[in-house]
């Protein structure tokens, strides 16, 4: 007999067969929403395990051929398995150990525990959120290792590759936009800062690898598309455990797709407003008769138009990834992606009225030549290996490179607009050319025992990251420009006529940080969880200028050695679905502000404080959570004016500078009803300056709204109906105000909604409209009343069409 093998491939699923064993427990009573199409009963079955985490052993040979029906209710794994398997001649029974198996009658049901020719079919949540058809995860691999939403004592949100689908979340803006807690603020550049709780998150992971990506002045602008990506994580507050010295904001982990135990096939063609098209093929599967080497492609191509003349680009993914198990313990992975991208865009925006009022721009208004060009080109190699010691303890290691080059050569308006009637202006003139390695390694043990009568987990690991840059940049002004009538014709200027005629720089950055963290949690009682880490970091930074003529050399560095950041939390279970928790993270953020004596500013530190509710509702359908939180940080470089102008002809610093956020965030992700997936967010947060020269009393993070709302919900109409869904969504937010605190950003609330029709098993078509109700309305950014000032996108529509044949 020759069973269907469905190894626990993923290397999540190795560090938690404890959990493998609870799912038949789940899968024998709850409802499940299957929304399987009509297809070979092997596809259907494995499916199936998938989304419910069962553990079901069938006969390949007698299930590859019988054809399935389509199944489209809520029903028991067991009622699901015997209407799948009706007038085949097949028959369903349960082992002694609770697995289903599917046989013929004349199969003894014993042969299909024979080690040798069989094993289970079964999953955890979070190896892949593909085919769930689900807006939440069951756990996470954020934290390293599998932790369950609940069993985490901070915020979490799973952004899955199903929501990303259905509201056509292509890049880090758009899901930074959709995602709870979090805000985009655009840069003066084309890519943009991601904050959380009012802190930047400057530290992207890469399947759970920590490498520094969100800082403009180093030239990662964020840009890259998802289509690689089965889900992103995001930990909203901070993550000094696993990142060390790093923003308080939080951490965002992308989660690579990979090849999965059956071959699938998807291409998708996209049109829409302003001339934008894409088209994209996505395959993987088993790469041989065992299964033992899978793999996984990801083709991309999008030519994207824009509501404001002149703006248009195109962008280009391709990604390839193996996985090879080469003892039933040990998997090792390795993924290559190469993403380009060039465009026209209108950088730097536009600017406002020197007294900070609103010209009320029209949206299509572009300030720029039409010689404006940015181009970004990104090669990643990424590596992993995991390898489990038994049922409980589990090592994994895992590497990231990456390279990226970011050019640009643009033109825009510089000054604020005269409220005396001139229309006279400044043209600025930039040209960049930023080059950036970063590298990431990240090694850990992960495990579960019981010890002096405690069930007990234990982390153990150590991380590497390391970013260089080779940058130089240029700008010049002309002056007298006319704001009414911009010339988008003027002679495009080399990077070295701008240096030649204002002023041009080389610079270049090296950061390495390096650390141990652990983590260690014990089950005090059956309902209450302590759970104690540490880190120690080490962190050197190096930051080197000059003129292009060599002259005006200057260099800064800062080091942070053996820098210890504690962790602390209690998680107490009021019964099986609702969990109670209080945490208690320490922060620190080396400086390179010089005080009035030479030496480099002392780290900021700060302490962050949480309370929170998590609740796993109709057996992990959906997740909800209600957090408190308050963050203070001290010790930021501030001006001390009352020494003297020593610094680079300025104001040295001191550390005296005092910030608190404080808030509360809401959150409900899942199926909450039969059919309708629904992720809702809401956000209290403020953000002030308690100490400081400049700001005291004043807001900190002044691109944060204080209230917050993100809803997307999707519905699958009952009965006949059941082809069709709908989606509908906003993202509202209260006012928000400039950088330069000179005018404040009334608040918006956009509507998106989206139309999908299951055409047969094979085909579907959607319809996504965003800002439903065309409001007009600024983006935050890096606004100022002299340049920045950037129109959210109009009324828009997205059309596509999904192939996924049927094997």
């Amino acid at each position: 007999m020759t069973f269907f093998v469905h190894h626990l491939r993923q290397p999540l699923l190795l560090a938690s067969m404890s959990l493998l064993a609870a799912g038949p427990l789940y899968a024998e009573q709850a409802q499940y929403r299957f929304d399987l199409p009509a297809q070979s009963l092997d596809q259907s079955i494995s499916a199936l395990a998938r989304q419910t985490d069962s553990r079901i052993l069938f006969n390949t040979d007698a299930t590859r051929a019988v054809r399935a029906p389509a199944l489209h209710q809520q029903l028991s794994v067991e009622q699901a398995l015997r209407q799948l398997i009706a007038n085949s001649g097949l028959t369903l029974s349960r082992t002694a150990d609770g697995q289903y198996l599917i046989a013929l009658p004349a199969e003894p049901s014993q042969g299909a525990l024979e080690l040798e020719s069989s094993t289970v079919v079964g999953r955890l949540p979070v190896a892949t959120t593909e085919g769930s058809h689900s807006y939440t995860s069951g756990a996470v691999t954020l934290g390293k290792g599998v932790q369950k939403l609940k069993d985490i004592p901070q915020s979490v949100t799973v952004m899955t590759r199903q929501q990303m689908d259905d509201q056509n979340t292509e890049t880090i803006s758009d899901l930074v936009e959709r995602t709870p807690g979090l805000t985009a603020a655009k840069s003066p550049g084309s890519g943009l800062f991601i904050y959380s709780r009012g802190f930047s998150i400057d530290t992207i992971q890469y399947d759970g690898v920590p490498i520094p990506r969100n800082t403009y002045s180093l030239g990662s602008y964020l840009t890259e598309d998802l289509s690689i990506y089965d889900r992103a994580e995001v930990l909203r507050g901070p993550a000094a455990l696993l990142q060390g010295g790093d923003s308080p904001g939080g951490a965002m982990n992308l989660v690579r797709k990979r090849g999965q135990d059956k071959a699938t096939v998807s291409l998708t063609g996209k049109a829409g407003s302003w001339d934008r098209y894409g088209l994209q093929l996505d395959a993987g599967g088993p790469l041989n008769a065992s299964g033992t080497l899978r793999g996984r492609t990801v083709v991309s191509q999008s030519d994207n138009g824009s509501f404001i003349d002149y703006v248009r680009g195109w962008n280009q993914t391709v990604y390839g990834a193996l996985d090879y198990d080469f003892t039933p313990d040990l998997t090792v992975g390795i993924g290559m992606a190469n993403q380009k991208g060039h465009s026209r865009p209108a950088m730097l925006g536009t600017p406002r009225y020197a007294d900070g009022s609103n010209p009320d721009w029209s949206r299509s208004k572009y300030v720029g030549a039409d010689w404006n060009r940015a181009n970004n080109d990104q090669n990643s190699v990424y590596l992993d290996a995991s390898y489990r010691l038994d049922d409980n303890w589990r090592v994994k290691a895992a590497g990231v490179y990456m390279s990226e080059h970011n050019g640009a050569t643009y033109q825009a308006l510089w000054d604020a607009l005269q409220t005396n009637g001139s229309t006279e202006n400044t043209y600025i003139d930039w040209s960049t050319d930023f080059t950036t390695h970063s590298k990431g390694l990240d090694l850990y043990l992960d495990g579960q025992f019981t010890g002096f009568g405690f069930e007990q987990t234990f982390l153990l690991g150590a991380n590497y990251s390391h970013i260089e840059t080779d940058d130089r940049w240029a700008r010049a002004p002309t002056f007298g420009a006319d704001w009414s009538n911009v010339d988008h014709h003027r002679p495009m200027p080399s990077i070295y006529d701008l240096a030649s005629r204002s002023r041009g720089e080389l610079t270049g950055y090296e950061v390495e940080q390096k650390g141990f963290y652990s983590r260690w949690s014990v089950n005090l009682t059956e309902p209450l969880k302590l759970i104690l880490g540490a880190r120690t970091s080490w962190y050197d930074y190096t930051y080197n200028a000059e003129r292009f003529d060599h002259s005006n050399q200057n260099e800064s560095s800062t080091s942070t050695n053996g820098k210890v950041s504690p962790y602390a939390g209690l998680v107490y279970a009021l019964n099986e679905q609702w969990s109670v928790y209080t945490s208690y993270t320490d922060v620190f953020q080396p400086q390179t502000s010089r005080t009035s004596t030479g030496s480099v500013v002392e780290p900021v530190t700060g302490s962050n404080y949480e309370l929170g509710l998590k609740g796993e509702l109709l057996d992990g359908a959906v997740n909800a959570s209600v957090a408190l939180f308050r963050y203070d940080q001290e010790h930021r470089a501030v001006l001390d004016r009352s020494g003297s102008k020593g610094c680079d002809g300025w104001y040295c610093s001191k550390a005296s500078g005092k910030v608190r956020s404080q808030g509360l965030e809401a959150q409900v992700s899942g199926e909450v009803l039969s059919g309708l997936q629904v992720m809702a967010g809401y956000v209290y947060n403020t953000t002030k300056y308690l100490e400081d020269g400049d700001y005291k009393g004043k807001v900190f993070s002044p691109w944060t709204p204080k209230h917050q709302l993100k809803l997307w919900a999707d519905y699958t109409l009952p009965g006949d109906w059941n082809r069709t869904s709908i989606g509908l969504g906003t993202t509202a937010v209260t006012g928000t105000s400039s950088y330069d605190h000179v005018f404040d950003l009334p608040g918006y609330a956009v509507w998106d909604a989206r139309v999908a029709y299951k055409v047969n098993d094979e085909v579907s078509v959607a319809a996504n409209l965003n800002n439903l109700l065309d409001k007009k309305y600024y983006q935050p950014a890096y606004s100022t009343i002299d340049y920045n000032n950037y129109y959210g996108d109009p009324r828009n529509v997205m059309f596509s069409v999904k192939y996924t044949p049927v094997f």
